[in-house]
């Protein structure tokens, strides 16, 4: 398979992923995720030339294409991959959110689609990124002190 058709590949799978989510049908959003996710893995094998193949759909017609290449291509083509966002961040929708929080990521350093270590040959797993403050275990919580109810608390029930 060459370059440009594993191009096409991705944007095919992403545009599906939308239309799919938009229909409120999950499952079929998802199966078109992971091909557009393997698509991209096929690209990033083959190393910046597969992420410069890539990179012809930062100027897509679709946005949604736009933000996905963008997105994967943050650590390649920092400075395109960044306006792309910034502009589609400024919309409103799930697209521009998608591209809002994919800025986040990038600013807080937790993003990690493509990560350096790839590069330089690095045997060792990715880790993951450290949880946020927001993203405390539910033990660390504070408890409520009302008690929930439930049926069986009631007589007759």
């Amino acid at each position: 398979m060459d370059l440009e058709s594993i191009v096409q590949d991705f944007a095919h799978h992403v545009q599906a992923q939308t239309e799919a989510t938009w229909q409120g049908d999950v499952k079929t959003g998802n199966k078109h995720a992971k091909k557009s996710i393997a698509a991209f893995m096929k690209l990033r094998s083959i190393g910046d030339a597969g992420r410069d193949a890539l990179a012809v759909l930062m100027s897509h017609p679709r946005m949604d294409v736009r933000v996905m290449a963008a997105v994967f291509l943050l650590r390649h083509r920092t400075a395109e991959a960044k306006a792309v966002l910034e502009e589609a961040a400024k919309g409103q929708g799930l697209v521009p959110f998608g591209a809002s929080e994919a800025l986040k990521r990038w600013e807080e350093g937790t993003w990690t689609l493509d990560p350096a270590e790839d590069d330089a040959g690095s045997s060792e797993e990715p880790r993951p990124a450290p949880p946020t403050s927001r993203s405390r275990p539910r033990t660390e919580r504070a408890a409520t002190d009302k008690r929930r109810g439930s049926k069986r608390d009631k007589r007759g029930g």
